[in-house]
Formats: structure tokens, sequence, C-alpha cells
């Protein structure tokens, strides 16, 4: 049942009388309540940068959670009753789930009265609220809301990774860890119980020959093995449980946290390097997770274990104790050079693993110049260096477990020996079975100790793989941009004002006092030699470097204050070298946006002259691209490329080398359809061949990061002399046969200008 059938001022109903046609769907009026509850924290989203999740008619709760908190706002989806939602009263906008698939924002609520005020999402903020009682609602309302508010303070996704960090993430797991420690307890507990029995045995059994007592003692061994396998089962099951919810949630928070990184950082990279370091941080969830809690446990039961060996010989367990103290301080004094040999180690591994995903990545530039001798010298060269370090932290680990290896005997064998003597000469001391009792739990006790001191050197290494991944993952990230700033509609005009830019760590400008407008709809062609600033336009344009001065606006906004996914989604971009992901032809063109239909993918894959190609191909559109492009030509991904970036239907779209890859016949189907796709569009196009900018409304000449000229191919053949000569060297062959004869050192000239 519709709910606008009960509470008309709700949910988006259309007033009396007009055509119900004009309504939008439930899922719009859910996201227009969300976006609104957004706005009043101060979060302006876009309902464009939400993907529905396949399946669902109208987004869960969960779904527009993990949205908002995309987006940079903290969000969390509960069913509750009447009587908690009505009491409610100083809350913010609360998002209520329908049963159609809409919603609607409770504004305020009255327990006196009994009702709550909703507001429908579609309308304006001054919109007077709509009361509703418990009856009315219950006819709408899922049960569902959702709660949205903005972040306060640094969250977990924009936090330094420290080791507090992580120890943060291990301890939001509080029901796991209680659970784990209880099971520990009662281990701890019934592991004092056999060596009792055991001392039972001997003294009453054995001395007494009492079978009775034997039948008795068995039942009690057999009660206790059945709790402790279960206890342990339970422990090793809860503990896997915290692993892997652990682990999903450092994963998840890694891969947005690498994404959000901005591109400049992955340029300046090695990128098998870079993986390495990330991938380290995973030593470190195994460290708190698996040594960390396991040696506190074992501490733990250090502590049950004690008094009663204290209650069996004192004298033995102070040489116990002793023993073990001594075998830390070994671990402890050897912990130093040990960590730093390892550091040498890691390093090395890393290099070897960058050696091998550079091979991998690169296989057919190996293969094609034949230069798998030269880099198997390389990999045998790093493959020495790491059996080097390899082989001198084994040794240098060899020395303390030789140093220990006396000590740790003596508490498994002779401390028998001394409790053997002990008892020969005064049996009240220590009894048969209570040596065997002592021996039994004796070796418990230096285990624990021995785990304390070995753990300070695996915190070495996990702080220094730890330092390893936050040299990656603690850079500056786009994550502010990329869910703050405006959200214009884009029309397409550009302007620059005194544009200057650097690279990092350039001592050059690679763009220098840059000013130019360009309006809406325009196509506009860069050229100039390489080197002088063309691409580093369309970097900015894109949000790619924010670091300019002067001010680069796109329709009178300074492009820093737009929201950077908003700016990017906005955008066509095709770039020289594009890179298509493994998946079908269709699913590369729509980009992972579910909501365009094949009649899309197929006007797209026109538009870029690629229908051809892709309707020869045996399964069409559901055609399957494997990794790195290699059964179709480079021609082919590139038209693929063009689809994608047209489909979207972006104001303005950037060609950086759009088709160089293309032969001459599918090139001149590109150019032939520039026209047509640049239609209503700002186009900016960076080309080397002049002569697919022959039709762009303005052509901009860069030299040096400067702006030489602007203005249409027929007038810049005539005053500009670098474009003139960039086009005289590409068209000599046309033009240079008729003029040859005539101007010789004319054309001689402008090669070497040019050159």
């Amino acid at each position: 049942m519709n709910q606008s059938d009960h509470v008309p001022e709700l949910a988006g109903a259309a007033p009396h009388g007009a055509h119900t046609a004009e309504k939008p769907a439930p899922a719009i009026i859910r996201l227009r309540a969300v976006l609104a509850a957004a706005k009043y924290h101060g979060l302006e989203l876009d309902i464009r940068d939400f993907a529905a999740e396949p399946g669902e008619e109208s987004p869960s709760p969960a779904t527009l959670s993990r949205w908002l908190r995309e987006q940079g706002a903290m969000a969390k989806g509960m069913r509750i009753r009447w009587r908690y939602l009505i009491k409610m009263t100083n809350s913010p906008p609360i998002v209520l789930m329908f049963r159609d698939g809409s919603a609607a924002l409770m504004v305020a609520s009255s327990p006196e009265k009994g009702v709550i005020w909703l507001r429908d999402p579609l309308k304006d903020e001054s919109a007077e609220p709509v009361p509703v009682d418990e009856l009315r609602l219950s006819r709408l309302w899922t049960g569902d809301v959702l709660l949205v508010k903005g972040q306060v303070g640094q969250s977990e996704a924009e936090a330094p990774i420290t080791f507090g960090w992580f120890a943060k993430m291990v301890l939001r797991e509080k029901k796991s860890l209680r659970d784990i420690a209880i099971a520990s307890m009662a281990l701890s507990i019934l592991q004092i119980f056999p060596p009792l029995i055991v001392m039972q045995v001997i003294d009453k059994v054995v001395n007494y020959h009492s079978l009775s007592t034997l039948i008795s003692i068995s039942g009690i061994i057999v009660v206790f093995s059945l709790y402790e396998v279960l206890l342990g089962y339970g422990r090793q099951e809860i503990s896997l449980i915290l692993t892997t919810r652990v682990d999903a949630r450092l994963s998840l928070h890694l891969f947005s946290r690498l994404v959000a990184l901005p591109l400049e950082y992955f340029e300046r990279q090695q990128t098998g390097n870079m993986l390495g370091r990330v991938m380290a941080i995973y030593k470190v969830r195994d460290f708190l997770t698996g040594k960390l809690m396991s040696t506190f446990l074992d501490l733990f039961t250090l502590f049950v274990i004690l008094p009663f060996l204290f209650y069996l010989s004192s004298t033995l367990a102070w040489m116990t104790v002793a023993t073990a103290g001594m075998i830390g301080l070994i671990v402890v004094i050897f912990t130093a050079p040990l960590s730093r040999i390892m550091d040498k180690q890691i390093a090395a591994e890393r290099d070897r693993s960058a050696v091998l995903y550079e091979t991998v990545a690169g296989i057919r530039t190996l293969k094609t110049l034949a230069l798998e001798n030269s880099r198997k010298q390389l990999w045998d060269e790093m493959t020495a260096y790491v059996v080097r370090w390899k082989l001198a932290s084994g040794r240098m680990a060899n020395w303390p477990q030789t140093i220990v290896k006396p000590l740790d005997m003596f508490i498994n064998r002779g401390i028998i020996l001394v409790g053997a003597y002990l008892a020969v000469v005064n049996p009240s001391a220590v009894g048969a079975g209570g040596l065997v009792a002592f021996m039994m739990l004796g070796g418990r006790v230096a285990a624990p100790l021995v785990g304390m001191a070995k753990l300070m050197d695996d915190y070495t290494e996990v702080m220094t793989s730890l330092g390893e991944a936050a040299s990656v993952l603690n850079q500056p990230t786009e994550t502010k941009a990329l869910t703050t700033g405006m959200r214009p509609v884009i029309k397409g005009a550009l302007s620059f004002e005194g544009v200057n830019f650097a690279y990092p760590g350039a001592t050059t400008l690679a763009l220098k006092d840059v000013n130019f407008d360009l309006p809406a709809g325009t196509m506009l062609g860069l050229v100039g030699r390489s080197g002088s600033g063309k691409s580093t336009i369309t970097r900015l344009l894109q949000g790619v470097s924010r670091s300019y001065t002067g001010y680069l606006k796109l329709d009178g906004i300074d492009l820093r204050e737009i929201n950077l996914t908003h700016l990017r989604r906005s955008f066509g971009v095709v770039l020289q070298d594009n890179f298509l992901f493994r998946g079908t032809i269709r699913e590369n063109i729509t980009a992972g946006r579910p909501g365009y239909t094949i009649d899309d993918v197929i006007r797209a894959a026109r538009m870029a002259g690629a229908e051809e190609f892709i309707e020869r191909m045996p399964a069409g559109y559901e055609t399957f691209i494997e990794e790195g492009s290699t059964n179709i030509s480079g021609g082919q991904r590139q038209r693929l490329a063009i689809a994608r970036a047209v489909i979207t239907d972006p104001k303005l779209m950037i060609l950086d080398e759009a088709t160089s890859a293309l032969d001459p016949e599918s090139e001149a189907l590109v150019n032939a359809n520039l026209e047509r796709i640049g239609k209503g569009r700002t186009m900016v196009i960076v080309s080397h061949r002049l002569s697919s900018l022959v039709n762009c409304d303005q052509i901009c000449v860069m030299d040096r990061g400067t702006v030489v000229d602007l203005a249409p191919h027929a007038v810049l053949l005539e005053r500009c002399e670098i474009y003139r000569t960039l086009w005289m060297q590409q068209n000599r062959h046309t033009e240079g046969r008729h003029t040859s004869k005539n101007t010789p050192d004319q054309d001689t000239s402008l090669l070497v200008e040019g050159e």
C-alpha cells in the first residue's frame, strides 16, 4: 500500500489531480531523504555518486550506510520500535524507511502527544512537517531507520596508521576478546588438575594398590579431558572469528586508503616495492591476533601455575624461575643485532619482489626484446642478496638458541635430578608424586617467560613492518577532496588566470603564467613540442595536481573548490595508453555503472567507431577481455576507451593523444565523429598530429610551459611561427614537393628549427 494514500504530504505525493507519472520512483525518494539528512550536517552529496547494489530495487539501510561512510559521513542503519523512536526528541533528522521503497524524514517527536513529525524529502526545508501517530506510521514504516551525522575529529579511515591504531581495531572486538579470555582462564585452571591427579595416582594408587581409587581417578581424568578439548576448540573457533573479522576490516581499509592516494604519488613509486611495503602490514595483524595474544594468555597460565609450584617445592620453583629468567635475558641481549639483520633481509626480499613484479608487468617488452638473460641476471643478483642476509639472520638467531639450550635442558632434566636428591635427603620436602607433578608443570613456566623475551624481538620486526606500510598508507590522501567541496552543474566554460605549476622536486616550472578563456561548447586543440606543457594542462583539469598557483576556473568556480569525485565524473578522459579491466566489452564501456543499458553501450561504441569490430567478435559486447587486453589490438582498445568516456555524456572531454594508437582508417573514422562527439560539450584535444585538430574552434600553441598563441588553424598558419613549423614538418610530403624546388633552404631551416 502506498504511503501517500494515508500521508498525502509525504514521500513526494503528487497534488490532487496531478498526473501520477510525474512522481519520482521510491528509490529516488529514499536517496533524496538521505541527501537531506546529510545536508543537515553540512555534507553536500550528489545522488549520481550512489552505486546501487545488484538486486536491490530500493537501497537498503546497509547500502546507504556504506555509501555515506565512503562520502565522509557517519551513518548507521538499525531497526527500532515505536516506543524508542518517539523518545528521540533532540535527534537530528532521521530517515524512516517505508515499505514501498521510499522514505521520509523525522524532524521532531512528542511523547506526550504520541506523534512524530515527518517531512517530505522532495520538498523544501521550509515545508511544514506532518504529524503522524503510531497507527498511521505502522501502515507505512518497515521499522528501519538510518541515523546520519557528520564526522567528529579524525575517523578510523583518516587517522595515521600506528600500532595504537591497530590495537584499537583489535579491541573493537570486545565480545570475542572477552570469550577468549574466559576460555583461557578455564583452560589454565584445568591444566593444574592432570598433575594433581598423577600425583594422587603415584602416592595413593601405586603405593597402596587401590584399584577403586584408580577407577575414580580415571573417570575424573576423562571428564576433565573432555572439558579441555571442548574449551580448546571453542577458543580456537573464537580466535579464528576474531582474526577473520580484523582481517576483513583491515583489507577494506587498506584498499580504500590506497586508492585514495593521489596519482602523483603512484607515479613517483616503484609499483612492486610499494605493494611490498603495503603487504607488510599483515605481519602486524598476525602479531596482534597471534603471538601477542597467545603470549598474554600463556602469562595468565603462568600466574595460575606458579603458586602451585611453590606449594609443591619452593626450592625447585625458584630454580625454575631463575633459569627461565636467564633464558629471557639472553634472548633480549640478542634482540637488537638480530633485528638489524632482519631489517636488511626484509628490504632485500622487498627489492626482489619488485623485480619479479616489474618482470611480469613488462613481460611483453621482455619477450619482444629478448631480455630474458639480463632479467635472469638481475634476479640472480637479488636472490643472492636475499640469501646472504637470510643466512646472516639464521646464524645470528642460532647463537641465542645454542646458548639457551643447556638452560632449557636443565629445566626439563636437571630439575628432576635436584628434586630426586631432595626427596632422598629430605623425604618430607617433596614426594615422588609431587616431583612428577612438578615436572609436568615446570616446563609450562619457562615457555611464557621465553615467549615474553621473544615477543620483544617480534615487536621490533613488527614495528619495522608497520613503518614500511605507514610510509605508503600515511601519505596525504585525496579523501577530503573526494568527499567535500561544491557540486555545481557542469557546463564546460574554462578559464586560466595566471596559472603556474611545477612538479614535485622539479627546479623549473612546467606551466608559466598561463592565461586563456574557453567558452562552454568550444573544441580546443593543444599543440606544441614534447615537454611544452600540454599534458600538464589536462592533469590540472582532472584534479590530478592541485598545487598550482593562480586560478583555474570551471564555469567561474576554482577547480580546488569543486568536489573531486564530482569533477572527475563530469569529465570524459581518453589517454594515450588506456587500461581496460578484465571483463566483458560491455562491462568495460559501462565502467561498473549498472544504470546504462545495452542501447547506451551501442550508442557509445558507434560514436567511438568501435561498433564494427565489436559486432565481428564471436560474443559481441559480451566478449571477454583478458588481462592486459592481449586479445584485442591497440587501436581497438583505444576505441573502447573513447566509448567508455562518451557513454556518460560528459560536458567536458579530454583526449590526450587519444588517436595515436589508431590505424589511419580508424583515426579517420574517429576524427570524423569528433565533431559529432563534441557537439554540446567542451573538448580539450592534445595531439601531435595537427591534421586532426584542423576543425577545432581554437588551437592553443604551447612552448616551454607558456601559451604562445591561441587561434583557429588558418590564423595560426599565418602568424604563429612554431605552429607553421610543426605543420610544415608533418605535411612536407604533400606540400614540400612543389615548394622544395623553389625554396629548398626554407624547408631545411624549418626542419632544423623544429628539431
